[in-house]
């Protein structure tokens, strides 16, 4: 595994907090946190179903779907005061 990819996404979320923070005008990040929880969740429910019918049909449209359905979700944990590393925690503790 190489650890220095998945680091992005440490970095994606020293991002997505400091968007949230700052609310940066013209961000699509400040645009969604704009917008409020439910439609920040409704957003990621729509990427989940992209995802799903991309797995259907290619490799490269899955690939494409998925990273928009992360991102997504981790703008939705940014907002409810979470991290992408607590999901890693989660999953850390189920491994038992």
């Amino acid at each position: 595994m190489n650890t220095e990819r998945i680091g992005f996404l440490s970095e994606l979320q020293d991002v997505l907090n400091q968007r949230k923070a700052d609310r940066p005008e013209g961000s699509y990040t400040t645009r969604l946190f704009d917008k409020g929880t439910d439609k920040i969740a409704q957003k990621v429910g729509e990427e989940a179903v992209e995802t799903v019918i991309a797995a259907k049909n290619n490799n490269e449209e899955l690939r494409y779907e998925a990273s928009d359905l992360l991102f997504h979700l981790m703008v939705l944990l940014t907002d409810k005061g979470m991290r992408i590393e607590d999901l890693v925690e989660e999953l850390k503790s189920r491994h038992k």
